[in-house]
This record gives structure tokens, C-alpha cells and sequence, in this order.
């Protein structure tokens, strides 16, 4: 069956697509909350490139110059392009994906991106191949300070290898910030056969919290969700298949950090954040649940503690406290489902 799916996949996103206006729901193609510094660097990216767009999310974390990136299912490389603007020319950005037409697309265009971007070369590549077979596709292991990946995990037969391969590829402190399709239960096995469901992101999405327990099994300790929205499909015969299930889009950023712990610990210790991140002057937003106002003591759990200490984020904060004593469990933590809603912004605390 799986070949089937990626086969059906390959040929949904190769040739029966030919741009963002033949998919028949919108959940594969939102660019919801896009923040105004990013909006001149897509001006900069070729409009072929734009039109072949299928994304669920922004998958453009903070602090990314000079880094080294891989962007899992990259498709005609918007998110490519967008990132080899934001690393600059000491960075570097690798792009992975099964469908041959759409990276003929991002290859045309990668000496007209490096001259729009000013660069001597381009900073950017781009490599065929299944996501489910990362580990053999020639990457080097522990060479990559980000991945991304925007609405592609759940094209993926076998999620546990992309996500298994995807620690092996990071660097200790690096992280997996990726978009992607949720279900709030788990999606019948009939559906999962549906070429239109599967290739519309709808049928392949992992119920939530069978997610959040993949993730931790595969080294990923404390997954952090950023944002969420639900999804309208806005198409009533594919609706009507799918209810009641609901869809949401959702980013998550995964650390590959040691010493994180089960639980939300308290070791009685806060951080400052300096305020110095590009284009985040007033705070600072890790996930959904800790925003940082520059300047302000903000007490934190030691796997958050970790998160920013032992990360490319280190720099920008002032850390207090060490990991000698123990208090219990971090007060405040809360125990909210994903996609419940609320802005949690302000709670001091881990949820």
C-alpha cells in the first residue's frame, strides 16, 4: 500500500497539479500570520516558483544566518528560496523531494535567485528523494542546525522514519521546525486509501497526540507547539467524506537537546531576554505558551531553561539559576490539549 500512496502522491504533485489553484480544499496552501520583514523577501522569489506553492504554515524560525538547513519535501522551492535570503551567503540550504517536475522547477531558478539575492553562487541544492529514505540519500549526519518541513510529514507513509532520520541529521542543540496537517482523532483506514484525500494533506494526518507520542519515541522529548489554527476545506463533497473529523494546521518545533525530562521540572531558575533577535525587539516567542518581554525576569522549567541555553538562542538571553536544586513539578503548567484555543502567551510556565 505504501508505494501505492507515494505513487499516487508523486503524480497528484508532479502533473495533475499544475499550480496552487487546481487543489480542491485550501488546507494545503495558507500562508496565515505572515510577518512584514518576510513579505519583501517572497517579493524577491520567481513567480514560477510562487504559483507551485502548496505549504500549510511558515516554517521561517528567527535567528538563521549563517546556518545550515534542510527543508524536507521542498517541492518547487519556495521555502527554499526564502531561507537562502534569510542564512545569506555564508549559509547554506539543502532541499529534499520525491517529485521530479517540481524540482526541475527549483533547479531552473537557482542561478537567477543567487543574482537577486546578490550572491557570487547559489547557496542552495537540491536532492531527490523520499523523505522515508532521509538516512541513504548521501546527507551528513549532525551537519544540520534546522530542518524544516511545510505540510509534507503527512504525505509520508512511514512518519516514524522521516522523524527518526530527521534527529539523526541535526546538530545537538539544532531543531525541527515544521508545519504540517493534525487531525482531532484518528482518520479512518478507508480514508487513508483516497488518492484526493491523502494528496489534498487530509487522509495521511496524524491524530494529534498520536504525534506527540511518535515525536518522543523517535528523540524529540518535549515537543513545543507554536501555532495553530483550524482548517476549513471550503470544498462540501470532500467535507461531507471527511466529517465529523476535524483538520488543523499546526508548527512545532522539536530540539534535539540532552537531558530534557519527561515532566515540566522546577529548578527555581528564569530568563531575560535582551531583545537582541532581528525583528523581535519587544519579546521573544519560543512556542505557543512562553512569550519573553525584553527585559523582564520570566521563570521557566529546566527543559525551557535548556531549549534557549543550549541552542543558536543562547546569545540573546541573560539565564538565572543552575540545575543544584530541585523544587518539583514547574508551578503553572498546564494541561490544555493542543488546538483548544486561548493565547497562553503571558503564563510563566510550560504547558
Amino acid at each position: 500500500m505504501a508505494n501505492t500512496i507515494q505513487d499516487s502522491v508523486r503524480e497528484y504533485y508532479g502533473n495533475t497539479l499544475q499550480g496552487s489553484q487546481d487543489l480542491q480544499t485550501n488546507a494545503c496552501c495558507t500562508d496565515a500570520g505572515m510577518p512584514e520583514y518576510i513579505k519583501p523577501v517572497l517579493a524577491n522569489i520567481h513567480d514560477e516558483v510562487l504559483t507551485r506553492y502548496y505549504g500549510c504554515g511558515l516554517v521561517l524560525p528567527d535567528q538563521l544566518a549563517g546556518l545550515h538547513i534542510l527543508d524536507l519535501g521542498c517541492g518547487a522551492g519556495r521555502d527554499v528560496y526564502a531561507l537562502s535570503a534569510l542564512v545569506g551567503e555564508h549559509g547554506s540550504v539543502t532541499g529534499v523531494d520525491m517529485t521530479p517536475e517540481q524540482l526541475a522547477i527549483a533547479r531552473k531558478h537557482q542561478d537567477w535567485h543567487a543574482r537577486q539575492f546578490g550572491y557570487a553562487s547559489s547557496n542552495v541544492r537540491f536532492v531527490e528523494g523520499k523523505l522515508e529514505d532521509l538516512a541513504v540519500l548521501g546527507l551528513p549526519a549532525g551537519h544540520f542546525d534546522v530542518i524544516v518541513s511545510n505540510c509534507v510529514i503527512n504525505l509520508c507513509t512511514d512518519k516514524a522514519a522521516v522523524l527518526k532520520a530527521a534527529f539523526d541529521l541535526l546538530k545537538p542543540g539544532g531543531e525541527l521546525y515544521f508545519s504540517d496537517v493534525y487531525a482531532d482523532r484518528r482518520v479512518p483506514a478507508a480514508l487513508q486509501s483516497d488518492p484526493v484525500l491523502y494528496g489534498e494533506c487530509l487522509s495521511g494526518a496524524l491524530y494529534w497526540n498520536d504525534f506527540i507520542h511518535l515525536a518522543k519515541a523517535c528523540g524529540f522529548a518535549d515537543p513545543r507547539l507554536v501555532d495553530d489554527r483550524p482548517l476549513t476545506i471550503d470544498n462540501p463533497a470532500i467535507e461531507a467524506k471527511v466529517a465529523p473529523i476535524g483538520f488543523y494546521s499546526a508548527t512545532y518545533r522539536l530540539f534535539k537537546l540532552e537531558g530534557l525530562e519527561p515532566a515540566c521540572e522546577d529548578y527555581g531558575q528564569a530568563v531575560i531576554y535582551r531583545g537582541s533577535i532581528a525583528h523581535q525587539p519587544t519579546g521573544f516567542a519560543l512556542d505557543k505558551h512562553h512569550w519573553m518581554e525584553t527585559g523582564r525576569a520570566f521563570p521557566v522549567c529546566g527543559n525551557t531553561w535548556r531549549m534557549l541555553h543550549d541552542t543558536r538562542f543562547r546569545e540573546h538571553f541573560d539565564f538565572v539559576g543552575t540545575f543544584d536544586r530541585h523544587f518539583g513539578i514547574f508551578e503553572g503548567c498546564g494541561t490544555a490539549l493542543p488546538f483548544e484555543g486561548g493565547d497562553g502567551g503571558q503564563v510563566a510556565g510550560c504547558c
